[in-house]
């Protein structure tokens, strides 16, 4: 994909105010970046959004996806008025130490996300055989001859402008194939609209509890993904812009926001469809009644659900098997297939993301399908231990520790990005205004405390006292690092002698 570049002006005489042939040329790069937001671990939270908070929560997904939007416009500008995607800049900025800790922080988040996609497909496939295909069995990375690991190879060996042009209509294809689906259940189950408008803008959560305030920070957590930012600040150089104009720099950046933007309202819609569908449905339901209701329908899996009145607990392996018991077998394979659907299409973010991370960081050039390989082997190993070993519950459990995990990488995507755009000696006239600055460092502060409350509600609930102890060890270790990044933000000095130079010239 380094050599490939599609080229947006070269038959422009004139700038317009907009046009819908230029922005067909521009699109890909925003498209394949808003996968990530609908990854098996995003819908999850979806799901567990719903089915514990009802509506309610839809507010914090929707501000969630607007603040991930701002963040990608950023991550774009840096690609566009640079040249240089995130990792570079990070490998020219930071000295040896930091940058290779910053790289680990955002490799352990990549690896997180393909383990996400692993849990999601092996889920998927189990679901589909009605449990005749074992879930280590199902986890597709482990098969060379699946779909997913030869998409991911594809993905990296095809590196031609057909074949660009045919990825981008097939994440299109897998986009809409996507929406298609969950837009089925959405108007199967039929939820009340006014509720679904009402969660959306009105940001209050009546008679929410420590369990709710709980998954809406996970919401957050779940939807802005640290690697996605430095995904789409290296999409975005595969339009060739001349970088010495200023109009085509201008004119990139407005082209790739529109698409970003329409691609993260689709996504939006899709993860609005999720929550609606468990809000409606299984909001409030207890395991009794769904135990009822499985067994008057004669569902394999009604031994699932206790036969008690505690609250349901769902998870994307659960929430399948609940809508085929309240809406049939065809709501079941719909849901798996929404979620294979999801599992695959990340594969594309996951491959790219770790390409550039490793390229950029270490300025080191692994074979690609090296590359693969390495993350995908070390995504599955403690996958499949989890799926050999235990039980569907903690396959689907490890996608809230992942959550979790991810949400802990997030300022060292935020914080960079944030600091680079920041400088005129980088980015020029398109440097970051004071009104962003400020705006960046609130969701900076927002985000290390949303972290700090996932660590203290996670570790309180293991109940050892030499966890405790590791954990704070490495808050304070976490906090430090993170205090060092914050510190380059704020005096925005040049590291390296690099922010004295024309950024326009790379």
């Amino acid at each position: 994909m380094h050599n490939v570049f599609v080229h947006p002006f070269s038959n422009e005489t004139s700038f317009q105010i907009f046009s819908f042939r230029k922005l067909w040329a521009f699109t890909g790069p925003g498209f394949l970046m808003s996968i990530a937001y609908l990854d098996p671990g995003n819908i999850e939270s979806d799901l567990q959004s719903g089915a514990k908070a009802g509506f309610k929560l839809l507010w914090v997904l929707l501000v969630a996806t607007v603040i991930g939007l701002l963040l990608q416009r950023l991550a774009a500008r840096l690609g566009v008025v640079t040249g240089m995607h995130l990792a570079e800049m990070c490998h020219r900025q930071y000295p040896t130490v930091p940058r290779i800790i910053l790289w680990m922080m955002v490799e352990l988040a990549i690896i997180g996300s393909d383990m996400q996609e692993v849990i999601g497909c092996a889920i998927a496939f189990n679901l589909l055989s009605v449990g005749r295909i074992p879930l280590w069995a199902g986890q597709p990375h482990l098969l060379y001859g699946n779909p997913t690991i030869l998409h991911s190879f594809s993905v990296l060996f095809f590196n031609n402008y057909t074949f660009f042009t045919c990825k981008r209509v097939g994440v299109l294809y897998t986009m809409c194939m996507f929406f298609s689906s969950l837009l089925g259940q959405y108007i199967m189950v039929a939820p009340n609209q006014g509720e679904v408008l009402k969660g959306m803008f009105v940001p209050y959560c009546e008679g929410c509890g420590p369990v709710q305030m709980e998954q809406a920070v996970g919401i957050v957590g779940a939807v802005i993904m640290p690697h996605n930012i430095y995904l789409h600040s290296a999409l975005v150089k595969s339009r060739q812009v001349d970088r010495g104009n200023k109009k085509e720099v201008k004119e990139a950046n407005k082209y790739f926001f529109i698409e970003s933007a329409v691609a993260l309202f689709v996504s939006f819609l899709i993860n609005v469809f999720v929550v609606a569908v468990f809000a409606e449905a299984f909001y409030n339901k207890t395991n009794m009644q769904v135990s009822d209701q499985c067994n008057s329908t004669g569902s394999p899996h009604r031994d699932l659900f206790p036969a008690d009145n505690s609250t349901l607990q769902v998870d994307i392996y659960k929430g399948g098997v609940v809508l085929g018991c309240f809406f049939g077998p065809a709501a079941l394979y719909i849901w798996a297939i929404g979620i294979l659907a999801a599992g695959q299409s990340s594969t594309m973010t996951g491959t790219y993301s770790g390409q550039f991370v490793m390229e950029g960081f270490l300025n080191l050039r692994w074979s690609r399908f090296a590359r693969v390989l390495l993350t995908r082997s070390i995504a599955i190993t403690p996958t499949l231990l989890v799926a050999i070993f235990q039980d569907v519950e903690h396959l689907t459990g490890m996608n809230d520790f992942l959550n979790v995990l991810q949400s802990m990488q997030l300022p060292f995507a935020l914080i960079p990005i944030l600091t680079f755009t920041s400088l005129t000696s980088v980015m020029s006239e398109f440097a970051n205004g004071l009104v962003w600055k400020i705006g960046g460092g609130i969701v900076i502060l927002v985000v290390c405390a949303i972290n700090m409350y996932f660590v203290v509600v996670y570790v309180s609930a293991l109940n050892s006292v030499l966890l405790y102890v590791f954990s704070a060890l490495l808050s304070i270790a976490y906090l430090c690092f993170v205090g060092y990044l914050v510190s380059t933000f704020l005096h925005g000095y040049s590291i390296n002698g690099y922010a004295n130079t024309n950024p326009l010239e790379y």
